[in-house]
């Protein structure tokens, strides 16, 4: 199933970073964040990406254009510029990658509507560029399959800054991104199912959101549900966030890491 990872935001709250990168492509260890968040689907068999790029998206598309020279050894034979011999040296097979310029300032709404043409089937997975857990995408995607709505959203435990879940039993009755005051027991953690049915609900209008409007519709319209994680997750929103999360992974043992 096709993994679709919103990779064009400006990331202005980690702008000691984004200056000079896009934010997925902000380093947790050795590897940018996006790395991460896909080596994550690719533990469940998902590794047919399609990242919608906005700011600085040159810069990602360079890191995997050039992801073979710089992520294996190489022979060389020099006075034969063509003849070079790359050694296997990582893990990561069989990844395609479509890597699709969207507008630098579109909103996610208009991002996922300009990558359609590439969807292929009818249902898809979508998350941000900026957030990993320890999530079991066959669950989510047996407890998508379950409910026959269009969408599905990952619940995790309140933080104040992301979209609010206001919920009767997986049912979704209410969303609301990013509320002044976080009552909720569940706010949005992002990992998505969508039915093709969602594009529906979209424009490719550079002003057209993801959460305003559509997810709101969908929620008045019975059409999103629930999926509860109660484990972890982590969003790198901040300075203080891409530190915590390079203090988890040199500790050895990082709860997202699941492959």
């Amino acid at each position: 199933m096709q993994a679709i990872i919103l990779c064009g935001g400006l990331g202005t709250r980690l702008r000691e970073e984004t200056e000079f990168r896009p934010k997925p492509m902000v380093n947790v260890g050795p590897r940018p964040i996006l790395w991460h968040i896909m080596k994550i689907y690719a533990r469940y068999g998902h590794t047919d990406f399609i990242l919608p790029l906005g700011y600085k998206g040159e810069v990602i598309k360079d890191y995997f254009c050039h992801y073979e020279l710089m992520n294996n050894d190489i022979t060389i034979e020099l006075g034969k510029p063509d003849s070079f011999c790359l050694h296997n040296c990582h893990d990561e097979r069989g990844w395609s990658i479509t890597l699709a310029n969207t507008g630098e300032r579109t909103l996610k709404g208009g991002r996922l509507k300009r990558v359609e043409r590439y969807v292929k089937g009818d249902t898809f997975l979508l998350t941000y560029g900026d957030g990993v857990a320890d999530i079991d995408l066959d669950a989510l995607l047996a407890f998508h399959r379950s409910h026959g709505k269009i969408c599905t959203v990952t619940g995790i435990n309140p933080t104040s800054q992301f979209g609010g879940l206001h919920v009767q039993g997986d049912r979704v009755m209410n969303f609301r991104e990013k509320p002044k005051e976080a009552k909720e027991n569940l706010v949005s953690g992002g990992f998505f199912v969508f039915e093709r049915r969602i594009f529906d609900y979209l424009t490719p209008d550079e002003n057209c959101d993801l959460e305003y409007g559509p997810l709101e519709r969908l929620a008045a319209e019975g059409q999103l549900m629930v999926y509860r994680h109660a484990g972890f997750w982590y969003c790198m929103d901040t300075q203080r966030d891409m530190d915590k999360l390079n203090q988890l992974w040199d500790a050895g043992n990082p709860p997202w890491k699941v492959w």
